[in-house]
């Protein structure tokens, strides 16, 4: 995967790679010059490449799963692989040691750069887009607003990322670009990332007419997850001082616009055949065998597959934590043990015998069908065992599984030794929605409406035990709704246990943690009982004011001669 090292890359000619899915299915429309590009024919090849930044992922920089800074970087996985110097960047993040100012490419820098690409992209299209006249571009104002909303999307993953951020819009020139600070205001930058959602939200359809494509349902429910994001007030430090309710207000009033439902069977997020469902209200498409040498596929996690079994073969990163695997206990009545489901280990799961369904949908782990296989065919056995663990010693022998694809279907691809799959990513789903909804109504008091969303979640997990899980031995799943929440305090705790195990290794935990202001206590109390079994976390510890955010790349303040300022703390 080619590492990008120009910084804002202002892109006049785009070679548009042809792609299987839906709109994204164009031929090659070779060089687009600065002389010929403001035409309609040619403006849809530029929205069609911005659309593409957005899934260009790499493997050592990802833009689309955050397993790296979301999941690795919390209680709910270990980063894996060959031992910790295995994509060295990546243990310094799950220590908290990123005070190194020139690291290489791995990690942030890429990433960096990779969305700023995305972003060049968006803006060179509607710099395009402005100078055609409406009546030779029918779809101009859609488009326009489509572009924002990719634009809105980057800005807002970079701010979960680094916080302090350069907004980079249309009408700046190279030499203004070289000039914009990332000194805006916390709550103003959250704002202007917003007005590019606002106006999608205003421009576009409620159903788009090719699958893929932003719409006002996928704009409401980032502006739901903007808002929530926005409503817990940060300080210079980090620190959260303050539960905006007007805010809140927002979350529920844009979550009220999002139309959808979730998929009947919890799987169905992670398989192909139901990518663009009624759960998918924002995603990126991917596919393979589309005419090109390795297909438009999915690279972020292909580090991340099981290395024992040779159907795999590489690379045993992204190892679920014992932490995370203790979490899907249940209590005798199926609900969670918030305080205690961590005072013993579950080792095994039959022993155990009262457990959340989702456990088998998001941990490798030993005993267990591995992706929904009791085998593949002869050559495969798909009983996840412990020898598929890379390096045991240093990170146990629990894998993941929603990123995974069963080595026989025609979404999965290996090259060379890496692992690519043609299934999307969802960036937001049905119950991401739901429970950004029961979130701020929790917060707002209003405990009642808040618990048949929160339910609605739990009841699609106690149905999702169909496929073969583990065959003969379903009477270990006990899940259950809640009759009440008889207090706020209570509330909380369900909600955010909730996320945890819906949303479990998908990359989201770190964010959520850092939003409700509990990083320090959680990270620090799961690190302190992770270093009697890890050794390699013994000197591990969360820093308050510091580590919740990475620094600034050091390359990027320097390519703008300090102007950039750096993070707090580092």
């Amino acid at each position: 995967m080619k590492l990008y090292k120009i910084t804002f890359s202002i892109f006049l000619i785009f070679a548009i790679s042809s792609c299987s899915e839906d709109f994204l299915e164009v031929e090659p429309t070779g060089v687009v010059s600065s002389e010929n590009v403001t035409t309609a024919e040619n403006a849809e090849g530029l929205v069609v490449a911005a659309y593409a930044a957005i899934g260009n992922d790499n493997i050592a920089g990802p833009i689309t799963n955050m397993w790296v800074y979301g999941s690795v970087r919390s209680d709910d996985a270990y980063k894996g692989g060959g031992g910790r110097g295995d994509v060295g960047a990546f243990d310094r993040y799950e220590n908290y040691t990123l005070t190194i100012p020139d690291a290489g490419e791995e990690g942030t820098p890429t990433t960096w750069s990779l969305y700023y690409k995305a972003i060049s992209r968006a803006n060179v299209a509607l710099r395009t887009i402005n100078e055609i006249p409406e009546e030779e571009y029918s779809e101009k104002q859609q488009r326009i607003a489509e572009l924002r909303f990719l634009r809105g999307h980057s800005h807002f993953m970079l701010k979960l990322l680094f916080k302090n951020i350069p907004f980079i819009s249309e009408d700046l020139s190279d030499e203004e670009i070289l000039e914009t600070p990332n000194t805006i205001p916390n709550n103003e930058l959250w704002d202007i990332i917003a007005d590019d959602f606002l106006f999608a939200f205003n421009n576009l359809p409620q159903t788009p007419d090719q699958a893929g494509r932003a719409n006002r349902n996928a704009a409401a429910a980032y502006l739901a997850k903007l808002r929530l994001y926005q409503a817990y007030e940060q300080d210079d430090q980090h620190q959260v001082i303050n539960i905006n309710e007007e805010k809140l207000q927002e979350v529920i009033n844009y979550a009220n616009e999002v139309t959808g439902s979730l998929e009947p069977d919890f799987a169905n997020n992670f398989l192909p055949g139901y990518e663009n469902g009624s759960e998918s209200i924002w995603a990126v498409q991917f596919s393979l065998d589309d005419g090109t040498d390795i297909g438009r596929g999915s690279y972020a996690t292909g580090l991340n597959s099981p290395t024992g079994n040779a159907l795999y073969g590489c690379c045993g990163f992204h190892q679920a934590s014992q932490n995370m695997v203790n979490a899907f206990k249940t209590d005798n009545s199926g609900l969670p043990l918030f305080d205690t489901f961590n005072d013993s280990d579950m080792t095994s799961v039959e022993n155990y015998g009262s457990i959340d369904p989702r456990f088998d949908h998001t941990v490798g782990f030993p005993g267990r069908p591995f992706k929904y296989r009791n085998t593949v065919d002869e050559s495969g056995d798909m009983i996840y065992q412990t020898s598929w663990a890379r390096d045991p010693g240093v990170y146990g022998v629990y894998s993941n599984m929603k990123e995974q694809q069963a080595p026989d279907c025609s979404c999965w691809k290996k090259e060379g030794p890496f692992i690519a799959t043609s299934v999307n990513y969802r960036f937001i789903r049905y119950a991401d929605v739901l429970l950004f909804k029961a979130e701020a109504l929790i917060q707002l008091d209003r405990l009642d409406e808040a618990l048949p969303l929160i339910n609605e979640v739990r009841e699609r997990a106690a149905a999702s035990t169909t496929r073969p899980l583990q065959a003969g031995a379903l009477n270990i799943y006990n899940i259950d709704t809640y009759e009440s929440f008889p207090s706020k305090e209570i509330a909380l705790k369900a909600l955010k246990f909730e996320r945890r195990v819906e949303f479990g290794m998908e990359g989201w935990r770190f964010f959520d943690l850092v939003r409700w202001g509990e990083a320090e206590e959680v990270l620090n109390a799961y690190l302190e009982e992770e270093k009697d079994e890890r050794d390699y976390l013994s000197t591990a510890h969360f820093t308050a004011g510091r580590d919740e955010y990475f620094p600034i790349p050091q390359r990027e303040i320097d390519f703008t001669g300090g102007l950039y300022e750096q993070n707090p703390g580092y």
